[in-house]
């Protein structure tokens, strides 16, 4: 637009400041000042001795007048033609944007339709309200290579509360196993089992088969997963009222940033499992009935651990009983689970294996110590070993955080059952 000369654009006055900033002399003289004084200048120099150079900080005032015009001059650019990316001149142009304000981020991946089907499956279960039955029991789910060592106080645990609990029994050595059971709560509760590798995707599949078993029967609404090491710390009753009811899944969850963490994710997992959604934690997993349907239904995310996942792998050491319960239950509903497991293990030794309890190792000390722990800790796996504690808390109420533990040897069995009944008492 064509302008008078009586409006001059806020541009060309910032260009005149410029100009005359740029030929202004040493002395704060204006560029038309310093010319018409050259002559006289010129005709006292006739006459002056001669007098010494300009000094340094006479120099040094040019340079930072040019330095700052520079830096105007690049705002202002700015102010005119914006970058794509970023928008610096509401700094100084007061156009009421907000400082640095970055463009919309790019728009969400757009999933496969085997992913979006399954997101649609996870959102209607997730959805479904807790439909208890008349009685709603829990299903023990025990995966062991073979016999039950502490089944006496398994026995005495069950006693009393029969129609409550269902049991369900993997072993990988099923020929041993039919002649095994001694105790009748046990017998005919196995299921077709097959051969299972520690830290294999065999270990996972042994999971999804109890869980298959157990949800056949509807009144089942709460899902625990057992070793043959494991023990009970609590009564029947403590761990029914525990567990029924409650509308969240009992899985031990946590960003590990160290090798045995997202040390273990790789490439190949992407696009389905990102980085930042990949979680670790104990296997020993308690869900409720949603999550267990979703759990032997998927298919897309299983795959993607089945395929990649290998133990002791020089590219892929990945150990699937660690990660996938864990990853595809915080991706699909990450408020619907805790962040720990009830079932108390020890890896205070620092080995692979947490520490086994022998004979001399159980008092009522220990249990009673278990039974008060009610703030879950996870260490992450790099050199810095950094503890996360977070209380144990079920709809904002705090819980002690264990029902069971493990590992304990069968040499623990007479003095577990000695101490049995003065444990459970509250």
């Amino acid at each position: 637009m064509i302008r008078g000369s009586a409006s001059i654009s806020t541009y060309e006055r910032s260009l005149m400041c410029v100009q005359e900033l740029m030929f202004q002399s040493p002395s704060g003289e204006s560029a038309g000042q310093a010319r018409k004084a050259g002559g006289q200048d010129q005709q006292r120099k006739t006459m002056q001795p001669t007098v010494p150079p300009r000094s340094r900080g006479a120099k040094r005032r040019v340079w930072i007048a040019a330095l700052i015009s520079m830096v105007f001059l690049s705002v202002l650019a700015a102010c005119i033609y914006p970058p794509t990316l970023l928008r610096v001149c509401p700094l100084f142009c007061g156009t009421g944007l907000p400082p640095l304000q970055m463009l919309p981020p790019p728009p969400p991946r757009i999933l496969s339709d085997p992913e979006l089907s399954t997101r649609v499956l996870v959102r209607d279960v997730v959805s479904m309200p807790v439909n208890l039955t008349v009685t709603p029991k829990i299903a023990f789910m025990f995966l062991t290579p073979g016999p039950l060592p502490l089944v006496g106080l398994w026995e005495e645990f069950f006693r009393g509360h029969e129609g409550k609990f269902s049991i369900y029994v993997h072993a990988s050595k099923l020929s041993t196993l039919k002649t095994a059971w001694k105790s009748p709560l046990f017998t005919d509760h196995d299921i077709r089992s097959q051969k299972v590798d520690w830290g294999k995707i065999s270990m996972v599949d042994a999971e999804r088969r109890l869980l298959t078993n157990a949800l056949q029967d509807p009144d089942n609404q709460h899902f625990v997963l057992l070793s043959e090491s494991c023990i009970p710390v609590r009564s029947f009753d403590f761990v029914y009222d525990y567990l029924i009811g409650r509308n969240v899944s009992f899985v031990d969850c946590f960003d590990d940033p160290g090798p045995h963490g997202r040390g273990r994710y790789t490439k190949p997992f992407s696009p389905e499992i990102q980085v930042e959604e990949w979680r670790k934690g104990s296997q020993w997993f308690t869900v409720k009935r949603q999550h267990a349907l979703l759990i032997v239904a998927d298919y897309v995310y299983y795959a993607k651990f089945k395929n990649i996942c290998r133990p002791g792998a020089e590219t892929h050491n990945c150990y699937a009983d660690e990660h996938y319960v864990q990853t595809f239950l915080h991706m699909m509903d990450p408020s619907g689970i805790s962040t720990w497991s009830v079932t108390h293990v020890d890896w205070s030794e620092g080995k692979w294996h947490p520490k086994k309890y022998k004979k001399e190792d159980v008092s009522i000390k220990l249990l009673k110590t278990i039974q008060a722990i009610d703030e879950s800790v996870h260490v992450s796996s790099d050199l810095k070993k950094q503890q996360t504690r977070l209380p144990c808390a079920v709809d904002g109420e705090r819980k002690p955080c264990f029902l069971f533990a493990r590992k304990y040897t069968p040499e623990t069995l007479n003095i577990l059952l000695n101490l049995f009944p003065n444990i459970t008492k509250t």
